[in-house]
């Protein structure tokens, strides 16, 4: 029996074939850059810089427009690629960790929503580090609902000098220029003893920059990763992997590049080593 995921994937192999590929990328192209391009990826860049020339000029991520789902919605529920990273905190929690970074964690969203289905130390801090004008909602959200243990921050290199126990950072590292795993733990004065990945878009195939269709008229460029060459880099500064899961809600198709293509994104766990 040919499921719809199948049988869309014999779709675009069609459509992906020498007669029909350079018809299907423009079409693909002018979708992707309108209203219901939303959530598409496009294009094959050297470099950040290089994708950012070739899309319209806007502000990226830094736009409150782009808050309101993670406000009305992911701060009071959780998802299935939720539950790993969950289990694993609370692990943490239980064996001393008192604080985290969350890299790119929108509104506050892992902290406001996780603390309804765990226990948290009561003494916990938890730092956000975000864009200016999703900053300041965030900020303004933890006020409203009592959350003295949120803290927010533009300022990633502060947030790296100060240190913390468990990092979590979900679904940003690839928007972020700088900000390969292996790289920002470098980069930390103190590295922490527990690194939650989670919706990663890892693949066998080299590392690649294209760009996406965030919503509300904003663009953004972002990595691909090899898949093992950014756990062997963590790996290498002294972590081992604990565990690894499949985040089925998120896949990347890249028109024009069936074999940068790939199902479903990943989360990893890494502990460091005693």
């Amino acid at each position: 029996m040919t499921t719809h995921a199948s049988a869309a994937q014999i779709v675009r192999e069609l459509l992906e074939g020498p007669v029909t590929r350079s018809a299907l990328v423009r079409w693909r192209r002018k979708q992707f850059l309108g209203k219901d391009g939303f959530g598409f990826y496009f294009g094959l860049f050297d470099s950040f810089a290089a994708a950012r020339a070739w899309l319209p000029p806007n502000p990226e991520f830094n736009n409150e427009a782009l808050a309101t789902e993670y406000v009305e919605v992911r701060t009071q529920q959780v998802f299935a690629y939720d539950y790993p990273v969950m289990w694993w905190l609370e692990r943490a929690f239980r064996h001393g960790a008192r604080s985290v970074l969350d890299i790119g964690g929108s509104v506050g969203v892992h902290c406001l929503a996780y603390r309804r289905y765990i226990e948290m130390p009561p003494e916990v801090t938890w730092r956000v580090v975000e864009v200016p004008a999703i900053v300041s909602i965030g900020r303004k959200l933890a006020a409203e609902r009592g959350v003295p243990e949120l803290f927010f921050t533009d300022d990633l290199e502060g947030a790296l000098s100060g240190g913390a126990e468990v990092w979590i950072s979900a679904g940003a590292l690839q928007y972020m220029e700088d900000a390969r795993p292996g790289d920002l733990l470098k980069r930390s004065k103190a590295m922490p003893m527990h690194l939650l990945l989670n919706k990663l878009p890892l693949y066998d195939g080299d590392d690649f920059v294209t760009t996406q269709n965030i919503g509300e008229g904003c663009f953004a460029p972002l990595h691909v990763f090899n898949r093992d060459r950014l756990i062997r880099s963590v790996e290498a500064l002294g972590y081992t992997l604990r565990d690894r899961w499949l985040v089925h809600e998120r896949s990347l198709y890249l028109p024009g590049y069936p074999e940068r293509s790939f199902p479903f994104f990943s989360g990893l766990y890494f502990a460091a080593e005693p």
